[in-house]
């Protein structure tokens, strides 16, 4: 079997897994309510990890304030990252959704930038510039390119990038120490449990039962694939091919999802659209290569 040939299609699956989570979170959107579709997804998926983390072998086990650290980050990195994801995705489009979150190693290298973690050369600055310049051509003719994209959608798309991009800095030294299936353990089962209030809640308020067949099959799909699989992949690639090859692929989740959002749900690619796009990515490969 062709070792290398087997990581990049797993690699394929995994922008696969994540761009079709803007399919089924909008699929399900349509009969849950945002703040319902967030806590049933982290709820689910923390249940999911919980037999993956039981059976690893070799998992160092976190120690009492490792535990708090992890809780703390998982509340970061996915409760919030998730519940702004879900509420922006309610009031925005596919396309600004898939584009805006590629912006997140640009505010990775922000924030690390201000930390003093990483430094920020000419080249480096100007693609940021230029991936922000991107959003400004994105949201300045929302009209033209869907009729349901608005700016309080990109605006919780972007807190949920801002999320992850702090859980990603401020959070290396933590996740340094433990496996990725320890830390999405934490991470979610924290955030079910967190959110579990809330989301008890809301399904006093919408009847679960009421939910159609389609949209809980979205609700899981949101939780199994994009959320555990595909991080495990993820992670797993990580070991055997170098990082930046690994991130070279997040550049395809913005093509695949709008290519979904248009064969799927219609979705309108618009001028608009397509430019912004293409000034986002070339500003975060720019960004990241300098």
């Amino acid at each position: 079997m062709n070792r290398p040939a087997v990581l990049y299609a797993l690699l394929l699956l995994m922008v696969a897994f994540w761009s079709g989570n803007y399919i089924a979170g909008k699929i399900a959107l349509r009969e849950f309510p945002a703040l319902l579709l967030a806590g049933v997804r982290i709820g689910l998926a923390g249940v999911m990890m919980l037999p993956v983390y039981a059976i690893s072998r070799g998992e160092p086990r976190a120690s009492a304030s490792g535990a708090v650290h992890l809780l703390l980050l998982g509340l970061l990195g996915v409760t919030l990252n998730q519940v702004f994801f879900v509420i922006g995705l309610s009031r925005t489009s596919v396309a600004h959704s898939a584009l805006i979150i590629g912006l997140t190693p640009v505010l990775v290298l922000i924030l690390a930038g201000l930390r003093g973690l990483e430094k920020i050369t000419p080249r480096k600055a100007g693609g940021m510039a230029l991936a922000l310049a991107g959003v400004a051509v994105l949201s300045a003719f929302k009209p033209a390119a869907t009729g349901e994209a608005t700016w309080l959608g990109d605006f919780f798309i972007l807190l949920a990038a801002l999320c992850f991009a702090l859980f990603t800095v401020f959070g290396k030294e933590v996740t340094t120490q433990y496996s990725s299936v320890t830390v999405n353990t934490f991470a979610y089962l924290g955030g079910g449990v967190a959110l579990l209030p809330l989301t008890v809640w809301q399904a006093g308020r919408h009847p679960l039962t009421n939910i159609s067949t389609a949209a809980w099959l979205s609700a899981i799909y949101m939780a199994m694939f994009p959320s555990v699989i595909a991080y495990l992949i993820y992670y797993h690639a990580l070991t055997h091919v170098a990082a930046s090859r690994v991130a070279a692929f997040s550049y395809l989740q913005p093509v695949f999802a709008l290519a979904l959002g248009f064969a799927i749900l219609h979705e309108r690619v618009d001028a608009p659209v397509i430019a912004g796009g293409l000034v986002i990515l070339a500003g975060v490969c720019l960004a990241e290569r300098g």
